[in-house]
């Protein structure tokens, strides 16, 4: 019998993957890709398996769409045990009550460096920032997003390159989920930030997050479709997923001001960053920069002058 859920109380899926140490970080890094999922890994050097905990927002998801998402994840955990010669990793899934959430994410999140003077600290653990440390409070809520993925720390490495070389700079950060990139810009300098998403979880955690950092002179949050956004900004930032990126090029194009920077992720190593790279030089945008972390690349491209 299907499990029955209260329709009152948002619930939430849960996908428990217990697999050999070797396939942790290739198996973390796919998901971030998959969609839009939360990753908590469960660490145990004494345990001969490790336990990846994935979360999802059912209801959100189309039944047809989450089962699309499960299959795609074990046909990749097929794949992977076939490379790397371990056992196939075992996947169950759950359901748990929004309220749930929080005390989920408070086990694990507590402060540390994204960058080398960017500090993220939760809203449950005060921290005090050393000489020259910068720091964002913030609460993902039930949006995603710490930082922690290799994609949001090599994106916003990039960012404080550009926003700290330019005065005045003016920021979009598409898909902004919890603010992280966006509130970074405006702590290095940035004059005008305004962060874009289409999650109604994601704008409320990124306009608390704001909020609470005391940024709201400098970053705007919106849900206006990018396509409708016109004018165009110093720096533009997706970190999306290779194909989103290849669809939206005109747009982010148009955005980025002539000698603008546009910082892209959300790319795997190899073709996809081969493919990112060349869609927006053929656009007139110059690489300066491909930073790499585990599997991942964030690009830093310049619009060339007309």
């Amino acid at each position: 019998m299907a499990q029955e859920h209260d329709n009152l109380t948002k619930t939430w899926l849960k996908i428990t993957i217990l697999t050999d140490p070797a396939l942790v970080d290739p198996i973390s890094d796919f998901l971030m890709g998959v969609a839009d999922v939360g990753v908590e890994i469960g660490v145990d050097d004494q345990a001969a398996l490790q336990t990846l905990n994935v979360y999802l927002a059912e209801a959100d998801l189309q039944h047809s769409e989450k089962n699309r998402i499960i299959s795609e994840i074990a046909s990749y955990l097929k794949e992977m045990s076939a490379i790397f010669q371990v056992d196939l990793p075992v996947m169950t899934t759950t359901y748990f009550s929004e309220e749930d959430w929080g005390s989920t994410w408070k086990k694990h999140f507590v402060p540390f460096a994204i960058v080398s003077d960017l500090i993220i600290a939760p809203t449950w653990e005060p921290y005090e920032a050393a000489p020259g440390e910068k720091v964002i409070v913030m609460d993902p809520g039930m949006a995603f997003g710490t930082g922690h993925h290799a994609t949001t720390s090599l994106s916003l490495g990039l960012v404080r390159e550009v926003v700290q070389r330019m005065i005045g700079a003016s920021v979009l950060d598409v898909g902004t989920g919890t603010g992280i990139l966006g509130m970074a810009a405006a702590l290095y300098g940035a004059a005008e930030v305004l962060g874009i998403d289409n999650d109604q979880e994601a704008l409320t955690a990124a306009k608390d997050n704001v909020r609470l950092n005391a940024l709201e002179g400098v970053m705007h949050v919106a849900a206006t479709p990018l396509e409708s956004l016109s004018g165009d900004y110093s720096l533009v930032v997706a970190n999306i997923i290779h194909d989103t990126l290849v669809a939206l090029a005109p747009i982010l194009d148009r955005l980025t001001k002539p000698a603008g920077a546009l910082v892209l992720s959300g790319i795997l190593q190899g073709t996809q960053t081969e493919n990112i790279i060349q869609c927006f030089q053929d656009r007139g945008f110059r690489l300066e920069k491909c930073e790499q972390l585990t599997e991942w690349s964030a690009l830093l491209l310049i619009k060339e002058m007309s």
